[in-house]
């Protein structure tokens, strides 16, 4: 497996490009980057995974869905979050941004697969209600969930900070501590060194 990484959208989001010989995943997309779509020369992405429905994770997934004919897929928890993404846009003064759509739903425990590559959902409510991460491959894919000494805000609609701390340290810090964590936002991290100098400890 094959890890891209992608700053992109209003507020410096990751997104990550996944390939496995012919196919490909992405996690989160934030605007349709010609970067991306060159790495996808030759492949088929298969789904387009959306760890939650904040705006800046999000904005890209309908027109990459239309270039790519990729399958979008969050947890239904968080359908309130997405639909909120154009009244949010506005407020930065951007206009004629078109509702992102969801395809169908994850839920705790699914496993997908892409090439040889199986990915598991773990549900980690908090940052939002119907936030996921994505485990493959021994690799943890975070969203806003957990940043490099740090977890995400709780003070926007949805959150809540027990339910986040209940997710960190009770799903993913029992994680190995060798698994590498690639978050929304900021540099990667591992699972040993957040449950040493995490801010949420």
């Amino acid at each position: 497996m094959i890890i891209n990484t992608f700053t992109a959208g209003p507020i410096d989001a990751n997104n990550y490009l996944l390939t496995d010989n012919d196919e490909a995943v992405l996690i989160d997309c934030s605007e349709v980057k010609p970067e991306v779509l060159s790495a996808l020369e030759g492949k088929k992405l298969k789904f387009i995974l959306l760890t939650h429905g904040h705006f800046d994770h999000v904005l890209g997934v309908n027109e990459m869905r239309e270039k790519t004919g990729a399958k979008v897929l969050i947890n239904k928890e968080d359908v309130v979050r997405m639909n909120e993404s154009a009244d949010i846009m506005r407020t930065f003064g951007v206009q004629g941004v078109e509702t992102p759509k969801a395809d169908d739903f994850l839920n705790d425990g699914d496993t997908l697969k892409f090439g040889n590559t199986e990915i598991k959902v773990i549900a980690t409510p908090g940052h939002t209600q119907g936030c996921v991460c994505y485990l493959i491959d021994g690799k943890l894919f975070s969203g806003d969930t957990l940043f490099k000494e740090s977890v995400g805000r709780c003070d926007l609609p949805g959150g809540n900070f027990q339910k986040l701390s209940d997710s960190v340290k009770n799903r993913l810090f029992t994680l190995d501590d060798n698994t590498i964590v690639y978050p929304g936002h900021g540099p990667e991290t591992t699972i040993g060194h957040e449950k040493k100098y995490n801010e949420i400890i």
